[in-house]
């Protein structure tokens, strides 16, 4: 993850709009909820199953949120395989 926090800052900055965008409560995480509407705007043919599933995958640390370091690497290296 370190490669990932070396961005530039202006790539880091639209990751950070991203994250915002989707953080709906503002609480600084995502959640399941605000995740599958994520996943609806990039994919929308995407199933619940398969919201479930790319949380699980985002959620490195278990516990039911994806942070912004988690979420940063997931969108810098492979966002578009879901």
């Amino acid at each position: 993850m370190s490669e990932l926090k070396k961005l530039p800052v202006e790539k880091l900055d639209e990751v950070k709009k991203n994250f915002a965008f989707f953080d709906r409560d503002n609480n600084g995480e995502i959640d399941l909820e605000e995740f599958t509407e994520l996943l609806k705007v990039l994919s929308p043919k995407s199933t619940k199953e398969q919201a479930e599933k790319g949380f699980e995958f985002i959620d490195e640390n278990n516990d039911g949120h994806i942070d912004f370091d988690e979420f940063l690497v997931w969108w810098e290296s492979c966002w578009w395989e879901f």
